[in-house]
């Protein structure tokens, strides 16, 4: 089938996309609890593969920690950054394998190994589908094209060659770089097909389908497009690896409305067993421009709003909160939006910015342009509010995970105590790190990453992908707490020292990502079940206390205004828990397990709501107080003496996807 270019937003193919998906009665959305026929059919899992079915299987679901977003050398930055670890060894570091971390080059002199504290239960690599080709034809001795000077230069690696396809990826019209394609006896479509052929195999290989059920590996992408330097890129997670024969890379569709409608076109619609979704990330790189609301053609009827983002809704119902380039939650510093300090955590951005307003601006990707409110996700959540509000539909009602976005084949490497970086040379070493030696950006600011929590039947890809469709997803810093939460209309104040907790609350109401149940005649407002474990931790390292508990609302007042509530439901934020800087050892005392039942004593049946959990531990070290400690004190750089934005201790957190209610219209 013909790719077609994205010049413009695709209306027509839009619009049609979106009515086949309503009109149709075998949408798979629809499908996604009804077992199959056949043998593979059961009634807690939809099977859309042959595997054999998981020893450890719960209707009221078992919790599993992974990474949707992480790059390996097939990444042209990644390979220019000369990382070299591969698809197939990244999956098994992701299962508890040590990993040799060494450059391109490397003369054995440099090699850092480097070690999951705890293995993955699953892993979707994303590399950038962008300049497969390149990869597949630089690296090929044999290749037509391996002596072209795009291929030296590839090989040659460095920033300074990096600038060649970055440019490519914030251009309107990208194509592939100058001198490669055009080669004598070079096809990049095959090339780039043959590479998305590795990446399904390495995958398929890595998947575990017996009933041991040990580890999942999905197929997934990257899709990067950075115009104007504001960052709109997302992984494409696909279910199995019924898949398309090349998806859509910006180099072929050149708008997010554009990648939608090829991926249900060649996925969703097509006559298999395909199902995807899309992630959006690092949306405080996007300068407003990441969730901005992009309906079809100008003067867009209501009817066609509702369409779009119908639509929208369906194709990414998840988002990532936190990665190694910053918390994306909620940051403070927007006029009208109350103080929060929670949401200082993790910034890379100044304190003083510059707002965006309702006009988008560009060089996110660069540290530069204005913030937007709703470049964060709590902003984002309101603002789906206030859609629903206009339009009768959300178009954010997004479910929450988190990722690392490693560029060194570490999916999953978070922990603060041994931070080796991650993208290859660039922070390959504690000063450059630290910021003393500047490379391109201040790795000074980041950090490891995050994880992405699941709550599932079972560890396969088709119970693990239902569960983030459903969002019954949570995302964490880092740290690997456990965390329930659900919502009703009933549930008992005791409901915290009943064995059945969990089960109540499956039965009684909803989890995590789900609307609460209609309103029963005589409710008085919704109550909200919420419990957590602090994370063990591992030998030598033991996991963070918990402090605190807190529900964060978010509605549409009668008026129209975005609104939003911090509420403590369980624990202390003043609880005087510390940490000794110098040896990095957790003073004072917080909670193993908190939970708490909670009813919302300003609930308004007439305004639409979410609420979502935040957990948050007690004070520990950041990597950055770590690095400092191990390095001689007259040899320690200026950071290691704090300042406003670069944070020597942290506070990690679990961030849980929303629960939302709506009025009847």
């Amino acid at each position: 089938m013909a790719r077609k270019r994205a010049r413009m937003i695709l209306p027509v193919l839009l619009l049609i996309v979106t009515l086949a998906m309503v009109a149709c009665a075998g949408d798979k959305s629809a499908e996604e609890t009804k077992p199959t026929p056949g043998p593979a059919a059961h009634p807690l899992v939809n099977y859309t593969e042959e595997r054999e079915m998981c020893d450890a299987r719960s209707q009221y679901r078992n919790l599993y920690f992974g990474e949707l977003h992480a790059h390996t050398t097939l990444s042209y930055d990644a390979y220019i950054w000369k990382t070299s670890a591969t698809p197939a060894q990244a999956y098994e570091f992701a299962k508890g394998k040590e990993l040799a971390l060494t450059p391109l080059e490397s003369n054995g002199s440099d090699i850092r190994y480097v070690k999951l504290s705890r293995p993955l239960d699953f892993v979707a690599l994303t590399d950038h589908q962008e300049f497969l080709a390149d990869y597949y034809l630089c690296t090929d001795e044999g290749s037509p094209a391996y002596d072209s000077a795009p291929c030296q230069g590839y090989r040659e690696g460095g920033n300074a060659n990096l600038l060649d396809y970055a440019s490519i990826v914030v251009n309107t019209s990208p194509g592939h770089i100058e001198g490669l394609c055009d080669v004598a006896g070079v096809n990049c479509t095959e090339a780039s097909k043959a590479m998305w052929r590795e990446i399904v195999m390495n995958a398929e290989d890595a998947y575990d389908r017996s009933s041991a059920c040990s580890f999942t590996a999905f197929v997934a992408y990257e899709y990067t497009r950075n115009t104007n330097f504001s960052d709109r890129n997302r992984n494409v997670i696909f279910r199995n690896a019924d898949v398309p024969e090349l998806p859509p890379s910006y180099l072929e569709q050149w708008t997010e409305e554009g990648l939608w409608a090829e991926l249900s076109e060649t996925c969703l619609e097509a006559d298999n067993d395909c199902d995807c979704l899309t992630i959006p990330h690092n949306s405080n790189w996007a300068n407003g421009n990441k969730f901005t609301l992009d309906y079809p053609g100008e003067g867009a009827g209501l009817d066609q709003q509702r369409e779009a983002a119908a639509f929208r809704a369906r194709m990414e119902p998840l988002a990532e909160f936190h990665q190694h380039k910053g918390s994306m939650e909620c940051k403070n510093g927007f006029e009208g939006v109350p103080y929060d300090p929670q949401c200082d955590f993790e910034q890379i951005r100044e304190a003083d910015f510059t707002d965006c307003g309702d006009t988008p601006g560009m060089g996110g990707v660069a540290g530069l342009g204005c913030l937007s409110r709703y470049d964060y996700i709590r902003g984002a959540l309101k603002l789906g509010l206030s859609e629903w509000v206009r339009t009768g539909v959300n178009p954010y009602k997004f479910g929450i995970v988190g990722g690392t976005d490693n560029h060194n084949g570490l999916p999953g490497n978070v922990e603060e105590w041994d931070y080796p970086g991650a993208m290859g040379t660039n922070d390959d070493t504690p000063r450059k790190r630290l910021g003393e030696v500047r490379t391109v950006l201040p790795f000074e600011r980041f950090n490891p990453g995050g994880l992405t929590a699941v709550w599932a039947v079972e560890n396969s890809r088709d119970a693990l992908f239902e569960s983030l469709r459903r969002r019954e997803t949570y995302g964490t810093s880092g740290t690997r707490m456990e965390v329930r939460f659900f919502g009703g209309w009933g549930y008992p104040a005791g409901l915290c020292q009943d064995d059945d907790f969990v089960t109540t609350g499956y039965e009684d109401g909803v989890p995590m990502g789900q609307d609460l149940p209609q309103m029963p005649a005589g409710a008085g407002a919704p109550t909200f079940a919420v419990r957590a474990k602090k994370d063990p931790g591992v030998e030598g390292h033991p996991g963070a206390d918990l402090q605190q508990i807190q529900i964060i609302k978010g509605w549409v007042d009668a008026a129209g205004n975005e609104m939003e509530q911090v509420i403590v439901i369980a624990g202390d934020a003043d609880n005087g828990a510390g940490v000794d800087t110098k040896t990095c050892e957790m003073t004072s005392d917080g909670w193993e397990t908190l939970c708490a039942v909670w009813t919302d004593p300003d609930f308004d049946p007439g305004v639409p709501a979410f609420y979502y959990v935040r957990v948050i531990e007690n004070p520990s070290c950041s990597w950055r107080q770590y690095e400092c400690n191990r390095l001689p004190e007259g040899e320690r750089p200026d950071i290691c003496s704090g300042g406003d934005i670069v944070q020597m201790t942290i506070q990690e957190r679990a961030v849980t996807s929303p629960i939302w209610y709506e009025p009847d219209m």
